[in-house]
């Protein structure tokens, strides 16, 4: 997994949560599927998505983004 973005301390890929979202699975579903990921953990990195996300898109409303989304 070089280079694959996990969770501390586990090596549970972070795509796998989006995976099981996009699949429609709940965050319980996830948790009991991966053990080691806290629940802390998985809102963590959904929140901290999601504050990237807002950013991109401001900064795109402000005339400052660049990339594809």
């Amino acid at each position: 997994m070089h280079g694959t973005l996990v969770f501390a301390g586990t090596r549970v890929p972070v795509e796998s949560l989006i995976q099981h979202l996009v699949a429609g699975d709940s965050l319980d579903v996830f948790l009991d599927d991966f053990p080691t990921v806290s629940r802390e953990q998985a809102v963590a990195y959904l929140q901290m998505t999601l504050e990237y996300a807002n950013a991109r898109i401001k900064g795109s409303q402000n005339g400052v983004y660049s990339g594809d989304v």
